[in-house]
């Protein structure tokens, strides 16, 4: 059923790739038209569209033979497309978009097709937030399989990160704020929970579908407090928020939202998105940053103390 017109792979992820795995991404990008031929025939599909990538993945959207509406994705196989298999398995489309099948030595996945609309396009922001947190709320109530990575093991490697990052940064005061939500995860790194985390739920990983108004995509499953999963949700539409001048009062008016609607404890889940800015500011100093992203400051001014 699969059309023989090969595919052609964006520049974007091409880009993506070489960047993010040299020589082997690139190695992977030449076979990507083979292997999308391949599972083409496999599942017996026909395609539906142009192709899309995000910046790991190829998306096709398909028609099944029993006439169907389907989305191949094909990405190369690692740790975090495992646990994205575990997650999608595991939610079984409860919040989440469904897993229809799989390959296991590719790491390719035949998925539910949902409309091309996300959260994004949702002009009010507390609705939208509402939407999110609604959808996190349902995710986050699965404890979390065993196996899948653990918050308290990421936060001990993050620690062990801190001394040598803090002398990558110029400034004093960033060093300070780095060692301030270095703090904030050793407060809690002995508790780090249980949950099974999206780790990436923000307004364009939601997506409007038939079987119910909005389901969440592309997880990236980890086993923690839900208070560490808050930080995407908060960025949301980031320029947007800075653009309409009060970004403090967003950031609050959304913690409120995300912390009241999963039910957990304030002062924790800032702890825990501290956190998530001490991780993202440790993987912008391992690509060469010397100075914090003065988004992630300004949000960790707007968090509770």
């Amino acid at each position: 059923m699969s059309t023989s017109a090969p595919v052609e792979v964006p520049d974007g992820l091409v880009a993506s790739y070489g960047r993010a795995f040299g020589d082997e991404g690139r190695d992977w990008i030449a076979r990507l038209p083979g292997l999308a031929g391949e599972m083409l025939e496999r599942w017996e599909l026909r395609r539906d569209g142009e192709p899309g990538a995000g910046e790991a993945s190829l998306v096709l959207p398909v028609v099944r033979a029993d006439g169907s509406g389907a989305v191949l994705k094909l990405q190369l196989p690692r740790e975090e497309v495992d646990a994205a298999l575990v997650g999608l398995r595991v939610w079984d489309g409860d919040g989440m978009v469904r897993l229809l099948d799989h390959d296991p030595d590719s790491g390719s996945m035949l998925l539910e097709r949902l409309e091309p609309r996300s959260l994004a396009s949702v002009a009010d922001d507390d609705t939208a937030m509402g939407v999110l947190a609604e959808l996190q709320a349902r995710l986050v109530a699965v404890p979390a399989p065993q196996g899948l990575r653990a918050l308290g093991d990421i936060a001990a490697e993050m620690l062990d990160q801190v001394p040598r990052a803090v002398t990558a940064l110029a400034d004093p005061a960033d060093r300070r704020l780095l060692r301030a939500w270095a703090s904030a995860v050793t407060d809690l790194v002995d508790e780090p929970g249980d949950r099974m985390l999206h780790w990436d739920l923000h307004y364009d990983n939601v997506l409007a579908a038939d079987r119910e108004p909005w389901l969440a995509i592309d997880p990236e499953p980890l086993a923690g407090d839900p208070g560490f999963d808050l930080w995407p949700a908060l960025n949301s539409r980031w320029d947007d928020v800075v653009a309409a001048g009060d970004s403090a009062r967003v950031v609050r008016r959304r913690f409120d939202l995300l912390t009241g609607t999963l039910g957990l404890d304030r002062r924790r889940a800032a702890g825990w998105t501290r956190g998530r800015l001490l991780q993202n500011a440790l993987w912008d100093i391992e690509d060469g940053e010397t100075a914090l992203d003065p988004a992630a400051a300004a949000m960790a001014e707007a968090l509770p103390r």
